[in-house]
């Protein structure tokens, strides 16, 4: 047991042997530069130490796991295997296609025929609004949608292909209420999860129809075509109409009620647009690929005031290239064709007509007697 006075007699023993050592080294400086090298040594060692640890933990190197957490999405395969940082980014969600302007067009000319058309159905106030376009993987899309969903499979007949539409359960109870009378700002109790009634799957079927034939309205000044409902479903994978790896549009509809309403999303694969892809590549309605009817009217009224120069052949000789140079002023060359023989007219190197030649006033001259008919090489 120590006192406060043992501890000061020890802090002065401590201080007069640091006052002796310091006397000793005033005598020999390089005792003195020794112990000081010393003691730097010492304090930069426990920095250089401290350092160490906070460099190695700023500086640390990610794991793969970490790396592909990092890059997102799912970090399994398809058979249970740890999936690299490079699948996870070939198998991301993000699909970058080509932009297709017309089919926005087609998209708000939608929103107003449905707007116009559903308050027509509901005897109600209704809104119609659109989110949002984007491209994304069929297969991603299906497993994004919210269960139960309620999703319609459409057919577009003259493409020959198939659509879906997907209604959430806001929107489904939200008609539901309006087509049997409900209360405005009543909610009432809406249990999720539970599956769909026949008279709810009615009601949105009948909501769907009418959809189906404004959808066929939109598209109908770049492309006529019709489609059909084919069925309702309620579970995603009897909804597949494609490829999980096709891509496809997918446009998202806001449709509100007053103070009722849901979303609506429409999926068209990129499959079913082929048909008629470039139309919905122009930027404007009626534009022109490559022809233009005008332009055409134009150059064939042109081309019936061009001048063209026809030459008469009257005969063709085979010569060597020496005889050729041989030629000189005065040079004569045999000609084998007669007064009565036909000649070619040419038109470049395209043959045209034949004739007879004469002459008329001082000019020799060729009367065209038939036109040469150029058979197609076989």
């Amino acid at each position: 047991m120590t006192t406060p006075g043992d501890d000061d007699l020890e802090q002065d023993a401590l201080a007069a042997e640091t006052e002796a050592s310091l006397g000793d080294d005033d005598g020999d400086g390089g005792d003195q530069d020794q112990l000081a090298a010393e003691w730097e040594a010492m304090v930069g060692s426990e920095d250089n130490d401290a350092g160490g640890d906070a460099g190695r933990e700023s500086t640390r190197v990610l794991n793969q796991e970490e790396i592909d957490s990092l890059l997102g999405g799912d970090t399994k395969d398809d058979d249970g295997s740890p999936k690299t940082g490079m699948q996870a980014v070939l198998s991301s969600a993000l699909v970058s296609y080509e932009r297709l302007p017309m089919l926005e067009v087609v998209f708000d000319r939608l929103v107003r025929l449905m707007s116009t058309s559903l308050r027509n159905f509901t005897s109600d106030n209704v809104e119609v609004s659109l989110d949002n376009i984007t491209s994304i993987r069929f297969g991603d899309y299906l497993n994004s949608v919210p269960l139960p969903p309620m999703l319609s499979v459409f057919r577009a007949e003259e493409w020959d292909n198939f659509g879906l539409i997907m209604v959430d359960s806001s929107l489904v109870y939200s008609i539901v209420d309006v087509l049997l009378g409900g209360r405005h700002g009543s909610t009432g109790d809406r249990p999720e999860g539970r599956p769909y009634t026949t008279i709810e799957r009615s009601l949105v079927e009948r909501m769907i129809h009418v959809m189906l034939v404004d959808l066929g309205a939109a598209f109908e000044p770049l492309s006529p075509v019709t489609f059909r409902f084919d069925r309702l479903e309620t579970n995603p994978r009897f909804a597949t109409i494609s490829r999980p790896s096709n891509a496809a549009i997918v446009a998202r509809l806001r449709i509100d009620m007053e103070d009722r309403g849901g979303k609506l999303e429409l999926l068209l694969p990129y499959a079913t647009l082929e048909p008629v892809r470039e139309l919905l590549l122009q930027m404007f309605m009626g534009e022109k690929f490559g022809r233009d009817s005008i332009w055409e009217t134009h150059l064939a009224e042109e081309l019936w005031m061009t001048d063209v120069d026809l030459e008469a052949v009257i005969d063709t000789q085979i010569m060597k290239l020496a005889d050729v140079f041989d030629l000189k002023v005065g040079s004569q060359i045999m000609l084998s064709t007669s007064s009565q023989d036909a000649i070619e007219l040419h038109c470049g190197e395209v043959p045209m007509y034949t004739g007879r030649m004469g002459r008329k006033g001082q000019n020799i001259a060729i009367r065209i007697e038939d036109r040469i008919d150029r058979l197609p090489k076989v």
